[in-house]
C-alpha cells in the first residue's frame, strides 16, 4: 500500500520517462509534489525502492527505473490514461492470405462471418487490386527477438495503405504494444525509413543484433524505445546503438 505522496512521485517518475525516456531531477519532483526540501523526495524514492516499485541504477546520476506500478495506475490510467497517437489501420485478414493453388481443397467455410467482414463481391475486388508485399519475418513487441529474418513470403495489402516509399511486413509476436492496438499474431505493415519523429512506431535494429516494434523517443544522444504496456519497461539507448529500420503504417488482423 502506497501512501498518496509516494502514488503521486511514482506516477510523475513514470509518465516522465514515458515522454523523455529520462527521469526527472529531484529539484523536478520536489516542484512536482509541492514539496519544501529534497530531502522528502529522498525518503520518497527510498520507500517506493523497499517496496520494490523503482531501482535506482548504481553509478549514473538521476537513474531511476520503475520496476512495477500499482494497481490503481493500471487500471484507473491517472493523468489521463493512453497518449493519442498511432491507431492502426486494420484491413480484413483475408487480404494477407496468399490465394490458393488450384490443386489444393477449398477451406470450409466459417461457422460464422466476423462482423466486419466485406459482402463477398466487394472483398474479392479489394482483393484483386491488392498490392504484393514481402513478409520479413517477425518482430518482438515484447522482449527483443533475433535481427530481421529474409523473406518468408509474401501478403496482399490494400493500396490505400501504403502509399510512396518501399515498403515490407512483419509477424508480430509479443504483447508490448497492445494499448497501440497491436496484438500479438498480428502482421504489421513497415515504410521502409532511416528516421522517425518522436512518438512513431518503429522498427529499430539495436546493436546490430537485435529487432524489435516500439514507440521512438529521442533526447539528446539517447534513444528511448518505449512500451504500449505499463508491464514492459522503457528502454534507453546511446543514439549509435539503435538504427531505424521503418515506420509502421498499418497492420493485418486475422480472425478465425
Amino acid at each position: 500500500m502506497l501512501t498518496r505522496k509516494q502514488h503521486d512521485l511514482l506516477l510523475f517518475i513514470h509518465e516522465r520517462l514515458k515522454e523523455s525516456g529520462v527521469p526527472p531531477s529531484f529539484d523536478e519532483m520536489k516542484d512536482a509534489l509541492e514539496l519544501r526540501s529534497k530531502s522528502g523526495i529522498h525518503r520518497l524514492i527510498t520507500a517506493l525502492e523497499e517496496r520494490g516499485f523503482i531501482r535506482r541504477l548504481p553509478n549514473r546520476a538521476r537513474a531511476l527505473e520503475v520496476l512495477k506500478l500499482p494497481e490503481s495506475i493500471r487500471a484507473g490510467r491517472p493523468a489521463g490514461g493512453p497518449r493519442a497517437g498511432f491507431t492502426p489501420s486494420v484491413i480484413d485478414g483475408s487480404l494477407g492470405t496468399t490465394r490458393a493453388e488450384p490443386s489444393e481443397k477449398p477451406a470450409a467455410a466459417p461457422a460464422r462471418r466476423p462482423a466486419a467482414a466485406l459482402p463477398a463481391r466487394a472483398a474479392q475486388a479489394a482483393a484483386d487490386a491488392a498490392v504484393s508485399i514481402p513478409v520479413m519475418g517477425r518482430i518482438a513487441a515484447g522482449v527483443p527477438i533475433s535481427a530481421i529474418q529474409n523473406n518468408t513470403h509474401s501478403i496482399q495489402v490494400p493500396p490505400e495503405m501504403l502509399g510512396g516509399g518501399e515498403h515490407y511486413a512483419l509477424d508480430v509476436k509479443g504483447d508490448s504494444m497492445i494499448e497501440a492496438g497491436i496484438l500479438d499474431g498480428d502482421t504489421v505493415v513497415i515504410r521502409r525509413a532511416e528516421t522517425a519523429a518522436p512518438g512513431d512506431i518503429v522498427v529499430a535494429l539495436v546493436d546490430d543484433e537485435e529487432a524489435t516494434l516500439k514507440r521512438f523517443r529521442r533526447r539528446g544522444d539517447t534513444i528511448a524505445l518505449e512500451a504500449a504496456n505499463p508491464a514492459y519497461e522503457t528502454r534507453i539507448f546511446g543514439a549509435d546503438r539503435v538504427k531505424v529500420q521503418g515506420r509502421l503504417v498499418g497492420l493485418i488482423r486475422r480472425y478465425s
